[in-house]
């Protein structure tokens, strides 16, 4: 889950320089894939508590970094003099950053918020409602995620195209783990018995940069 929860991630920061529209709503092509990094949060959440779920997301938020950072580097690199594609890929690349950092300092936030209120939650009801907690800290960390990415990502869009983007995007992507979550929680129950692991945060530090708390 670690691992799919950074591909995703990264994939989502490429996707993100391609805007589509759909029923006259254009979103960042990075809806496609981010909403299922924050169903592997909450099912990290769930089982493992929110000081495991704290690790990963720092260790995807380094990955990324690093992908960011590898792909500067390629741009710099000179093209060879009968490659056609550096327009095309550079743009990509060049955008990147500018995004990556959007989705970097949207990711930390929302991702910690998600983790934190269903891990709250989860210890408020003695571990009752999952679908519940699973919903409600995706809605509060959806939203912390879009107010902070949409507007450093697409700087220069007209106000109201970005306000109607956020919305869309939210929407979106609570209505996306709406429709998948039995999935959520069929996983969930699997992990669970498997592992024999079912985590309260009980007395535990929330401060998200306490990393070795594991």
């Amino acid at each position: 889950m670690a691992v799919l929860f950074t591909v995703c991630l990264i994939s989502s920061n490429l996707f993100a320089t391609k805007v589509f529209t759909f029923w006259k709503i254009n979103l960042p092509g990075a809806v496609i894939v981010f909403p299922v990094s924050y169903i592997l949060n909450d099912c990290i959440s769930e089982v493992y508590g929110y000081r495991k779920a704290r690790l990963v997301i720092w260790m995807a938020f380094a990955m990324n970094l690093l992908v960011v950072l590898l792909g500067q580097l390629v741009v710099w690199l000179p093209g060879a003099a009968f490659w056609d594609g550096a327009e095309h890929f550079n743009y990509m690349f060049r955008m990147a950053p500018r995004v990556a950092l959007a989705s970097l300092l949207a990711f930390l936030v929302g991702s910690n918020l998600n983790a934190l209120v269903l891990s709250k939650m989860k210890v408020a009801s003695g571990g009752a409602g999952f679908g519940w907690r699973a919903i409600l800290s995706s809605v509060v960390g959806e939203f912390a995620d879009s107010l902070i990415f949409m507007p450093i990502a697409f700087w220069g869009t007209p106000v109201q195209t970005l306000a109607t983007m956020m919305l869309a995007q939210v929407t979106f992507k609570v209505l996306y783990e709406i429709v998948i979550l039995p999935v959520t929680a069929l996983v969930v129950r699997k992990v669970k018995a498997v592992e024999g692991v079912d985590a309260f945060d009980n007395d535990i530090s929330y401060n998200p940069f306490k990393i070795k708390d594991i």
